[in-house]
């Protein structure tokens, strides 16, 4: 909870009463590693927050190729947002790549919150904002960057991920083949203490 409080402080809030009513209405949820939270078609009802472990989203062509659009990890919000925002069918799919411990919120009692505490629609709104800056950015950087380029935006950003997914869609997430990410992988210089241990 400490984490969770921590993260919503970022935004300043002017009134304890609500951060607090608003943290502790979030129930906690415990489930195992390649758990699917959220399937294409289904509705997401729920608003989660990581506290431990590394999620994706992603995405199932017509062709059945899966593509990694997304990672979450502790300290953050994750999970099919515009599907829980707009209370629509998701066309992605939302699951678990280790372990994992999240507080999440129903989507009704969030609608509760804000109504009655109107910061709850400012916080909504800069954490959407936020959100929207950083796929901005990942989309410039895909379609602009060079393989290399981007691999190395990954390892300033989120190397801790090569520990603990799977390459293949790390490899995806980049928009790379995985021999062409192997490679690149091959060339980074990493010490004894951040060695990658590959996964399938």
């Amino acid at each position: 909870m400490q984490t969770f409080l921590a993260y919503l402080n970022n935004w300043k809030w002017n009134d304890e009463k609500a951060l607090h009513h608003f943290a502790d209405a979030f129930t906690p949820l415990r489930v195992k590693r390649k758990t699917l939270l959220t399937v294409a078609g289904e509705t997401e009802r729920y608003l989660y927050f990581v506290n431990e472990g590394v999620q994706r989203i992603f995405y199932v062509t017509d062709e059945g190729k899966d593509i990694t659009l997304l990672f979450g990890y502790s300290g953050s919000f994750f999970g099919n947002a515009d599907s829980f925002l707009l209370q629509k069918p998701a066309a992605y799919f939302f699951e678990t790549l280790t372990a994992s411990h999240f507080l999440r919120l129903h989507y009704d009692r969030l609608q509760q919150f804000v109504q009655q505490y109107p910061f709850i629609q400012y916080f909504l709104l800069s954490a959407t904002a936020a959100a929207l800056q950083g796929t901005i950015q990942r989309q410039i950087e895909l379609q602009t960057y060079s393989n290399e380029q981007k691999f190395h935006a990954l390892m300033q950003r989120n190397a801790h991920l090569l520990n603990k997914v799977p390459h293949k869609y790390i490899a995806s997430y980049l928009g790379m083949d995985a021999t062409n990410f192997s490679k690149l992988l091959n060339h980074q210089k990493i010490t004894n203490h951040g060695k990658c241990q590959h996964l399938d």
